[in-house]
């Protein structure tokens, strides 16, 4: 991928291989946070800012582990700066967007542990080996992408609802999963674009 313009890492990111329903990562908020549009948007936001300022920060620390040869702590060098970036969130959140915060609940600060944060900062930094510029793009476009899934399932999810027309055995969780592999089928359309 490190030859690959701007423009197609972006578009592979956020559609091709989006994070959510290429590689099916994060689907706890998805199951949990997919059924109401406004949720599901915010918490879509905030996974969109953890990403981004968590890549923004792992990248060159992983410069400095590697000139260094200490990348065998990479993993919790990560993980405290995600810590970190989730903390700043919810501190954010909770003065200006009360009511959010409190419907996010447990979910909010279960972002530290999100796959898909942890998977997009160790994919730019040593799978790809992408530069900076490339890595904050791929970041942006691959939470973009998160963001995209979770509110499409959440307003499909909601439509559903108010049809009122889904098995009663696949109220909730199911309805949700297979709302994701349907959107996920949707997506694979773009695999020929880049």
């Amino acid at each position: 991928m490190n030859e690959m313009s701007i423009g197609s890492i972006f578009i592979t990111a956020l559609l091709i291989q989006n994070v959510a329903l290429f590689y099916l990562l994060g689907m706890c908020p998805f199951v949990s946070l997919g059924r109401s549009l406004k949720t599901a948007f915010g918490m879509g936001v905030a996974v969109v800012f953890v990403i981004v300022l968590t890549t923004a920060v792992t990248w060159p620390m992983y410069q400095l582990l590697e000139r260094t040869g200490s990348q065998i702590i990479q993993y919790i060098v990560f993980i405290i700066v995600i810590a970190a970036c989730v903390q700043l969130v919810e501190m954010l959140m909770e003065r200006f967007f009360p009511a959010l915060q409190a419907a996010f609940g447990i979910f909010l600060p279960l972002i530290t542990v999100n796959c898909t944060v942890l998977f997009v900062s160790l994919k730019v930094t040593g799978v790809e080996a992408l530069s900076y510029g490339q890595a904050v793009v791929y970041a942006f476009a691959a939470s973009l992408g998160f963001l995209l899934a979770i509110v499409l399932v959440a307003a499909i999810y909601e439509k559903l609802e108010l049809i009122g027309d889904v098995p009663k055995g696949l109220k909730g969780p199911g309805i949700i999963i297979v709302i994701t592999g349907i959107i996920a089928l949707a997506f694979m359309g773009f695999g020929g674009m880049v």
